[in-house]
């Protein structure tokens, strides 16, 4: 009876290949109708997979990371239909037991332990530290000083010691030849010294633990799925657009009155403001006289775009890596709009409910790390734009003021631009433009 092949549908808005992000089902699997397949990525949006019938999974095509085509074969399911999707059921246990039987070759892991503790191991002096691995397992054996001589010994027979640690092993009565040392070669540090001593002058202080989290672990993680696509995303703008970044101190201390007074009268609908829906409508009311800084550079047919809306990306941070939602039209929008919607789409990124919509048409960037937003950066321009601006943390700082010193909110930013289609004052003319409206918020609202 052949299987029957499920192939990739048209998930739409032009997608013609998806990646395999994550399989929820196995080879050997039972499934019915809708129950999730498979997650697919198109162009930083998500989507799962349903099985458009019940039956038994006999072959899966793709890895996690390969690119599927649209109308190519993605699942394989038994050729019954109602009978033969309760066939695995039963026959279910024997994949079951397959992997069993792989488990046991896996028990023979003491296999792969004996080159540990071959016995040409020991006869190398430098290679020593290996042997101490076996000595934790079995220390009843072990008793016998004769494996950390060697060790502490091993060039030309004395122990590797400074002159401080030496002393301090004559004055306690201490034997180095005992010790074993976790530094280069061998050698007994002070920290040896007193693991030694408290251990009661057994030689399995705590060199033997020193020695096991010394080994590093090496895990390959494959980049697929969101961190593959923010990996080309940022490759084509470090590549593709020549950078020149620009930084300046914005005195904010007026803005945060006016954010705490704000906050302190704002009814229960309303959002909490942040520094952000301020930045946002201040941009918004800039960008007309600096429209070479809201656009698009599309190469390949050597056109600048300049968009009249100003739609706003928000660099947001989640578990799944950096999405840019976007905030569209904020010229638009009063204060509360604005936060009210860069925290809709903010949310909706990081709880995966983002639609490509929300994901897409942005002009201008912002980022910005919040409390962790240090003193300054050089943030990469999400292409094909042509200008992101970074919002470091605000704090309070000395600076003077008409010939005296006085303790101000500042707070520092950092731009990026194109330098192919935004010249350098004209990138710094925006800056300058948005430090003076921040520093005198009512600005903003006129």
């Amino acid at each position: 009876m052949s299987n029957r092949v499920f192939k990739l549908p048209d998930i739409g808005e032009g997608v013609v290949e998806g990646e395999v992000v994550q399989w929820h089902v196995s080879v050997g699997d039972t499934v019915a109708e809708d129950d999730a397949l498979v997650d697919v990525m198109t162009d930083k949006a998500t989507v799962t997979i349903p099985s458009p019938h019940d039956g038994a999974i006999t072959a899966l095509h793709g890895d996690v990371g390969d690119m599927v085509a649209v109308g190519a074969a993605l699942v394989e399911f038994d050729g019954g239909g109602g009978a033969a999707a309760a066939e695995p059921k039963e026959s279910a246990p024997e994949p079951a037991a397959e992997p069993k039987k792989e488990a046991k070759p896996a028990a023979p892991a003491p296999a792969p332990a004996a080159p540990v503790a071959p016995p040409p191991a020991p006869a190398a002096p430098a290679p020593v530290a290996p042997p101490p691995v076996p000595a934790i397992s079995s220390p009843a054996p072990l008793p016998p000083v004769a494996a950390p001589a060697a060790s502490a010994g091993g060039a030309g027979g004395k122990a590797l010691a400074s002159p401080a640690v030496r002393r301090r092993a004559r004055d306690a009565g201490v034997d180095l030849s005992a010790v074993r040392g976790s530094g280069p070669a061998g050698r007994i540090r002070h920290a040896d010294l007193d693991a030694f001593i408290a251990a009661g002058g057994m030689v399995q202080g705590a060199a033997p633990v020193a020695y096991s989290t010394r080994r590093t672990d090496i895990e390959e993680i494959k980049v697929v799925g969101l961190r593959r696509k923010i990996a080309e995303a940022m490759t084509i703008s470090k590549r593709h657009i020549p950078h020149f970044s620009y930084f300046e101190e914005i005195d904010v201390t007026e803005l945060e009155e006016l954010r705490q007074m704000l906050n302190a009268t704002r009814s229960p609908e309303q959002p909490k403001l942040t520094y952000l829906p301020f930045i946002m409508l201040a941009l918004s009311k800039l960008m007309p006289n600096h429209p070479e800084c809201n656009g698009h550079y599309d190469e390949a047919n050597g056109l600048v775009r300049r968009y009249g809306a100003v739609n706003l990306g928000i660099a947001t941070q989640t578990d799944r890596g950096l999405f840019v939602p976007v905030v569209k039209h904020a010229e638009a929008m009063d204060v509360w709009q604005a936060a009210a919607e860069m925290q809709r789409v903010s949310g909706a990124a990081r709880n995966g409910t983002a639609t490509l919509d929300d994901l897409t048409g942005s002009t201008f960037t912002i980022t910005s790390l919040g409390r962790d937003g240090g003193l300054g950066a050089t943030p990469i321009i999400n292409h094909p734009e042509v200008a992101i601006l970074g919002v470091h943390k605000a704090r309070e700082m000395p600076v003077v003021r008409k010939g005296e010193v006085v303790v101000r909110r500042i707070m520092n930013v950092s731009s990026s631009f194109d330098h192919r289609i935004v010249d350098g004052a004209d990138g710094a003319a925006l800056v300058q433009s948005l430090k003076r409206m921040l520093e005198h918020p009512a600005m903003i609202f006129m």
